[in-house]
């Protein structure tokens, strides 16, 4: 019911007068008037019309209700930051509220995000950094026997694995965190970076985990073959993979690293440390995300690369970054100055340009370059001071002046099946390699 007063018929004043002769209670009349009117129970003592009176203390309780509305929204979004492990900013978000001053319900949380902080705890042991490969959805597909099926056997995995992976992982206690929660950044005015490394506090039952994804150009997969073919942004803007099903019909969805990841921080909000997602690798001549963009190489490439930096722009929001594997995917070990500074330079002119500032490489087939030599110098001249190699015996990291240098170990399923022990402190391959393999 509107605070508009209602138009109370001719026919009612004239009965209003009637019954006043015969000396009825105003009370009787009023319910008369309302039950007539169709507005019995809406008003106090049934009076036909909205009192100023009442007015006031309909529009403060409405006014009441409101404000608990965004007390509510305001509380849930404190949680939310919770859970991603943001304790000081969910605990300001409630301080800061002036609405929330003095709620119990407040008080309590900033209380409970108050003690999660004061709990975290100095990670001292190795950092593990595991490196995945496309994945494949449908085994039926790509393990057909045809020329492609063993190299699809041996270099990729499955949906399902790298789905029981992750489950393993957070059973296991492990959280995604950003490479870059692992080293301080010193700016000296003249863009000149200086690293230290970082004390990196988790909860007590917490291990810290670098997550990247190998070159994800989708060139070494076909279309038909079970395995998603490039990255696109959905319906709602949001990143998914698309592959062709066994009917020759095109699905977007979670059918590869980037949106299963994200599928499953959406269930385990707590398996991401504040918001990290992981590395994804591009290297150039190929394209990126399943797009060619090298200008000139097919008709669509300007629009390729338009959708490539939508692509990108979407996935840095999302809270995933870059790592450049050089423009040619090649030994950089076995590259001389020349060939170095020109694949590099080729690669910021093609990806580089795309998906923004980039401070990390990834070494193609973890061929490093010589830690004392000048093409040393120019990766880290060119902003690369975040350089991954290949794991080898141990989970290496080490941070200077100039680089942080880690080891990553890849899972293919060749190493899946051939080296399981390589991961058995991590989790059990027995309990996640798929059936078909």
């Amino acid at each position: 019911m509107s605070g508009r007063k209602r138009f109370i018929p001719a026919i009612f004043i004239a009965g209003l007068t009637a019954l006043g002769v015969c000396g009825c209670s105003r009370s009787v009349l009023n319910y008369q008037i309302a039950e007539s009117i169709g507005t019995v129970g809406e008003y106090e003592n049934n009076s036909p019309v909205e009192t100023p009176k009442m007015q006031a203390e309909r529009e403060e309780v409405e006014a009441e209700e409101t404000l608990e509305e965004e007390r509510l929204q305001t509380l849930e979004q404190a949680e939310t930051l919770a859970e991603g492990y943001w304790y000081e900013e969910a605990i300001a978000l409630l301080e800061e509220t002036s609405s929330l001053e003095g709620d119990e319900r407040a008080e309590e949380a900033i209380a409970e995000y108050q003690d999660a902080l004061d709990s975290l705890v100095e990670y001292e042991g190795e950092i593990l950094h595991l490196n995945f490969p496309n994945l494949i959805v449908d085994t039926d597909l790509a393990f057909d026997e045809d020329s492609y099926a063993e190299t699809y056997r041996q270099n990729l995995i499955t949906v399902s694995e790298f789905e029981g992976i992750l489950e393993q992982l957070y059973a296991n206690g492990y959280i995604l965190i950003d490479i870059h929660d692992l080293a301080e950044e010193a700016d000296d005015g003249f863009g000149d970076i200086t690293l230290t490394a970082a004390t990196l506090k988790l909860p007590e039952d917490r291990k810290p985990l670098v997550l990247s994804v190998e070159n994800l150009n989708y060139a070494s997969v076909r279309s038909g073959d079970g395995i998603a073919t490039k990255l696109v942004l959905d319906a709602s803007g949001e990143v998914a993979a698309a592959y062709t099903d066994a009917d020759g019909v095109t699905r977007t969805g979670a059918y590869d690293v980037v949106p299963v990841l994200e599928q499953f921080i959406e269930a385990h909000p707590d398996f991401s440390w504040q918001g990290a997602r992981g590395i994804i690798g591009l290297s150039g001549k190929d394209g990126a995300f399943g797009y060619s963009v090298e200008e000139g190489s097919d008709s669509a490439w300007e629009s390729n690369a338009e959708t490539v930096r939508q692509i990108a722009a979407k996935l840095r929001e999302n809270g995933w970054t870059f790592a450049s594997e050089g423009y040619s995917y090649s030994y950089m070990s076995d590259m001389t100055y020349e060939e170095l500074t020109e694949d590099i330079t080729q690669w910021e002119e093609t990806i580089g340009s795309l998906i923004g500032d980039c401070d990390t490489l990834i070494y193609p087939y973890g061929s490093e370059v010589t830690y004392t030599s000048e093409e040393s110098v120019f990766l880290t001249g060119e902003g690369f001071c975040y350089l991954v190699g290949l794991w080898a015996s141990d989970d290496y990291l080490s941070v200077t002046q100039t680089y942080l240098r880690q080891t990553r170990r890849s899972i293919t399923g060749y190493i899946l099946e051939n080296y399981p022990s390589y991961f058995s402190s991590i989790f059990s391959v027995t309990q996640i390699l798929d059936d078909a393999r």
